[in-house]
């Protein structure tokens, strides 16, 4: 009985350790900007100072982000159009979430 009401003394704390925190658009561009996120089997993403984004994968591509409101959006050049696309982000430590309009995730994690 012990060991029981110890681990529900602890499960709080190991809740909030992996929630995720919705951020502001003041957040985002703090969260975003001059930084490098990486995805997973070598993806990673840049966000640039001057507002453009380098995503590398194959193939690479270069667009351009902002924020909207409380939201981050990108653009990447189509047959010479831009076509933005606005996302929420999350935040749990160093582990970046962007959530689209249908509720597909990503998550990056800060590059040193």
């Amino acid at each position: 009985m012990r060991r029981f009401a110890l681990i529900l003394m602890l499960w709080p704390g190991i809740l909030t350790a992996e929630e995720f925190k919705k951020l502001t658009g003041e957040e985002i561009g703090q969260a975003l900007l001059g930084r490098t996120l990486e995805y997973g089997d070598g993806v990673s993403q840049i966000f640039d100072t001057s507002m453009l984004t380098q995503y590398f994968a194959d193939p690479p591509r270069a667009g351009k982000w902002t924020v909207r409101e409380d939201q981050y959006c990108s653009a990447w050049p189509h047959s010479g159009s831009l076509s933005w696309s606005c996302y929420d982000v999350y935040q749990s430590g160093g582990t970046i979430r962007f959530i689209d309009g249908s509720g597909s995730m990503t998550d990056g994690i800060y590059s040193e």
